[in-house]
């Protein structure tokens, strides 16, 4: 029996993978697909994803294959310069490629030990008292058992439809049309034509794809189908909107995607859990969609861990939906919300000028923008201090970065009293004591995933939160 089975090999699956093996549980990744897609539907992380990576010792090989780019207020396509003072050490988007982030991610997941089967799709799952059984297509045709499964597997999730879990929402009413290709018309003619178009239409562009004489481009659809679209369609779309199909041609992948915008129902079906896409899908509008799957599989993984290592609080799995659902829901009415601004109706523009106009003042642009990069999340742990629920932005302490201290996936407890204790909880709990002008706050508990749990100075206080969020101490004999 496997401890945990990911269904999916993208980057929601292989974070998790990930997660789970730095806690010691055994993982299996299943992905249907026996190549990994040659498609680059994301172009970069955000700057709560960029703090995951550092958080887990990944962020240098990222942006070794990435570019920093500085945080300017894009939501809608509106731009405006970033507040200064954004609360994050990371104040930049990283531009790379999603063919790259799967890539790191997958290996990442294989360096630490989770195994991985390509070409492998789930067909059908059974639960019972003792876990899930998971049959497969092809050979060897034996079903596998695990602990627990979680749903990866995309906005068309085999594992959410064989649980019957419900996806409401709207389907597509536009399709934009993406891809790469190469390009007779010149750089300069390029530029000038684009920036003429994207005076109206937010949904076009062409620009250099990262490998040479190529370019990505994106352009609306005519119309809403299933049917993956051809180099003819991309050049009657092209000289619709510009006069001009530039002259592409020899295509190295093409495809279509909408605005389609769905969320699951539950999150959980007792031992089986959805995340990703799986879980939500939504408008591509402020390239939040992978972001958003790499976060959940940053809250769910230590939580699953932790059951699996038999220490877990009896609702702390329950606390995966609770917190990530509305998290997705907000994600589907600001790219709701950013669809609708694209438009050229006169009532979109008109709404559009408006926010433009009151972007201009900081606190408006300082909101979206900490929506957009998951730095504004707050989890419901109860009242108190501002602190809590906030992950803890990258602070220099006496011990070194916090963001480097917290590279175990233990639950860490800041103590600048210099009195506080986690005996009994020091296997899933770390202490450092002492910090220095890092921390404005007696204390702070942080869950492994970077949220503070509690603040305060008092010893009995903190057992409480340490038992709510770790389980119960062991008694030292």
């Amino acid at each position: 029996m496997f401890d945990v089975i990911v269904v999916g090999g993208g980057p929601t699956g292989m974070m998790l993978a990930s997660e789970l093996r730095l806690q010691g549980v055994g993982v299996l990744v299943l992905e249907r697909d026996p190549e990994p897609p040659p498609y680059v539907r994301s172009l970069g992380l955000h700057v709560r994803s960029i703090e995951v990576m550092d958080q887990r010792g990944l962020l240098e090989r990222f942006l070794d294959n990435g570019g920093k780019h500085p945080i300017r207020g894009f939501f809608a396509g509106i731009d405006k310069p970033a507040p200064a003072d954004l609360d994050t050490a990371h104040p930049y988007v990283l531009g790379i490629p999603q063919t790259l982030t799967d890539r790191l991610l997958a290996d990442h997941a294989a360096e630490v030990g989770a195994e991985i089967r390509r070409g492998r799709a789930v067909t059908g799952l059974e639960q019972d008292d003792d876990g899930v059984t998971v049959h497969l297509d092809g050979e060897p045709s034996e079903p596998l058992r695990a602990r627990f499964v979680v749903g990866c597997d995309g906005g068309r999730s085999t594992v959410r439809k064989l649980l019957g879990v419900g996806f409401p929402g709207e389907p597509s009413t536009v399709d934009t049309l993406l891809g790469e290709m190469e390009v007779t018309a010149s750089p300069d003619e390029i530029t000038a034509i684009m920036t003429e178009v994207r005076r109206t239409e937010k949904r076009f562009g062409l620009g250099p794809s990262g490998r040479p004489g190529v370019f990505r481009v994106v352009v609306p659809a005519a119309d809403v189908a299933s049917a993956p679209p051809t180099l003819d369609d991309f050049k009657r779309q092209l000289t619709a909107y510009a006069g001009t199909d530039f002259g592409v041609h020899s295509p190295r992948w093409l495809s279509r995607f909408g605005d389609a915008t769905r969320l699951a129902e539950r999150y959980r079906v007792g031992r089986v859990f959805l995340a990703g896409d799986a879980a939500h899908v939504h408008p591509p509008l402020g390239g939040q969609g992978l972001n958003l799957g790499i976060q959940d599989a940053f809250n769910l993984g230590w939580k699953l861990a932790a059951a699996v290592n038999g220490w877990a609080p009896d609702d702390l799995l329950d606390t995966y939906e609770s917190e990530r659902h509305p998290v997705a829901a907000d994600v589907l009415t600001n790219t709701r919300a950013q669809m609708l601004l694209t438009g050229n109706e006169p009532g979109p523009r008109a709404v559009r000028q408006v926010l433009m106009q009151l972007m201009d003042f900081d606190e408006v642009n300082r909101f979206l923008i900490e929506k957009i990069t998951a730095i504004g999340v707050r989890y419901d742990v109860g009242e108190g201090h501002p602190l809590l629920g906030r992950r803890l932005r990258d602070v220099p302490l006496p011990q070194g970065r916090l963001y480097e201290l917290m590279r175990t996936g233990r639950g860490l407890l800041l103590d600048g009293t210099g009195k506080l204790s986690v005996d009994g909880w020091a296997d899933r709990v770390g202490l450092v004591a002492g910090t220095g002008d890092g921390l404005d706050v007696p204390a702070a508990l942080l869950r492994p995933d970077g949220h503070v749990v509690w603040v305060g100075d008092g010893q009995r206080t903190l057992e409480g939160a340490l038992t709510r969020w770790f389980g119960g101490g062991t008694v030292r004999g």
